[in-house]
């Protein structure tokens, strides 16, 4: 185990040094760029040349990145070009909104789509597994940014239960965190429901083998051997894509943040970019990775829990 957990930390700091690398030399490429956005598209050539050698522009590439790696071990990822505001302050203050929005989003999905996906295959064939089929394909067909618009027509506009923008910090009023954060959601959930018919394919798969037969012939009750068996042989390919999924939503979460205004890191790092905010991008592009390594490692753990033949070495 331990041995497994060095070899998955040695991997994340070799994937945050590529993505850090490659991000720093693809923004700092077009530095002059930056400049003129921060000092106006009228500065003098000596205005320019002034604030590039305060922004430490004028050194070479691999300097600032060394520079900036350097400090940024000790946590400090300098302070946004615009704003004058800490790196570490701007990607803390976005991070409950994105966090929210995709760890109660992987909940809900997890827990509705093992549900029907295994209801349907224990009725292979019958109404519930054909309307689900309909359903499923029906909501993922639709892009996420017109399930979010007709669910705030729906129920912000012409029934105004929910609020359709803004957000609330789940420490500060968890009822209003809970009211705020369920039209995004419940959109991001209704565009995954694809994931259930992988349920249903993997529970099906696993109720059709031997084992299966041989259990109920001991006198075993279905609904042991469903839960104490099939669900359990059933459930890697599925944390599998699970896994896949938040790491999806964590990185595409931003025309749901767009659409009911949260503040989260995916608009943090679209306006980052455009603007030429080169240390507010890097940090968001740390942050993002680090949260990837964890859900991989907290997923690859479970797997192993669940599947012996799986071995940490």
């Amino acid at each position: 185990m331990v041995l497994y957990l060095l070899k998955r930390l040695a991997s994340a700091i070799v994937l945050l040094v590529l993505v850090t690398t490659a991000t720093f030399a693809v923004m700092y490429s077009s530095s002059e760029n930056v400049v003129r956005s921060l000092v106006g598209e009228n500065a003098t050539p000596e205005q320019l040349a002034q604030r590039t050698s305060e922004l430490g522009l004028d050194r070479p590439l691999w300097e600032q990145f060394a520079s900036w790696a350097g400090k940024a071990v000790t946590g400090d990822f300098g302070i946004s070009y615009f704003t004058s505001e800490p790196v570490v302050v701007a990607v803390t203050n976005r991070l409950p909104a994105t966090l929210s929005l995709v760890i109660t989003s992987m909940i809900v999905l997890s827990i509705v789509s093992a549900v029907l996906g295994t209801l349907a295959a224990i009725r292979t064939g019958g109404a519930l597994d054909r309307t689900l089929q309909v359903v499923t394909e029906l909501f993922s067909s639709v892009p996420k940014f017109w399930l979010a618009l007709i669910l705030v027509i729906a129920f912000a506009l012409t029934v105004p239960i929910f609020p359709a923008t803004g957000f609330v910090p789940l420490g500060e009023d968890p009822l209003g965190w809970a009211v705020a954060i369920f039209l995004p959601v419940m959109a991001i959930v209704l565009g995954e429901l694809r994931v259930t018919s992988m349920v249903r394919g993997a529970v099906s798969d696993e109720l059709s083998k031997d084992y299966v037969r041989t259990l109920r012939a001991r006198g075993l009750k279905n609904s042991e051997i469903l839960f104490r068996n099939v669900l359990r042989n059933a459930a890697p390919p599925w944390l599998t894509l699970m896994s896949m999924k938040f790491v999806a939503l964590l990185g595409g979460t931003l025309v749901i943040e767009k659409v009911f205004a949260l503040p989260g890191l995916g608009s943090l790092a679209t306006n980052a970019a455009l603007s030429g905010d080169v240390p507010v991008l890097l940090g968001v592009v740390v942050a993002t990775v680090l949260i990837i390594v964890v859900v991989y490692l907290v997923f690859d753990l479970v797997q192993s829990w669940l599947n012996p033949k799986v071995r940490l070495q």
